[in-house]
């Protein structure tokens, strides 16, 4: 069966979105020439373990001015772009991106994830997407988490938890960046 991996960009203060919700603390740049061989690996692992993005209509709407004409994400891009995707909206009615197919508009993502889950495919990525994260942990969905720690505290902003969690770890990997991988399956 498919799974439902989370991954977030975190501050060590467990800060996934700066008050302002931006990223600014997201290090570690995957492909330029003085990026870790192990870290650009790793990243490159992770996109190719997926075929299916889920996002939520606020990352959706900050994404898809970029994400369809970013060149220089190389081949990181290029697979990102191509991957099935899935907007969770109450609102849209389609979800272009650039020359790339549509993504697919769910009104209940947590049923459209059950049923991605039980189809044959790769896993399942949820990108960003805070709210759209803890609701689907609620509703039982996720499971496993993949933080990835920068080297940075911000001390407000939107956490990545923020009520109670119980979690597994499965792996906690250093890189030369400085970020710190840690992934987590959901205790059930």
């Amino acid at each position: 069966m498919r799974k439902l991996i989370v991954q977030q960009w975190v501050t060590v203060d467990n800060i996934a979105a700066e008050e302002d919700g931006g990223l600014s603390f997201v290090s570690g740049e995957p492909f330029s020439e003085t990026t870790d061989p192990a870290f650009k690996a790793s990243v490159m692992a992770f996109i190719d373990s997926v075929d299916t993005m889920i996002l939520g209509a606020n990352t959706y709407a900050q994404s898809k001015a970029y994400w369809p004409y970013a060149d220089e994400q190389a081949e990181f891009g290029e697979k990102l772009n191509n991957l099935t995707k899935f907007v969770a909206s109450s609102k849209l009615n389609d979800a272009p991106w650039g020359d790339f197919p549509a993504a697919t508009v769910t009104r209940d993502p947590a049923a459209t994830i059950r049923e991605l889950k039980e189809q044959e495919g790769k896993d399942l990525w949820l990108w960003g997407s805070m709210k759209l994260m803890h609701f689907l942990l609620d509703a039982g969905v996720v499971d496993e988490v993949q933080m990835r720690v920068c080297p940075v505290a911000r001390g407000k902003g939107t956490r990545i938890f923020e009520d109670r969690q119980d979690l597994v770890l499965v792996e906690a990997t250093p890189f030369e960046n400085g970020v710190v991988l840690l992934r987590y399956e959901i205790k059930k």
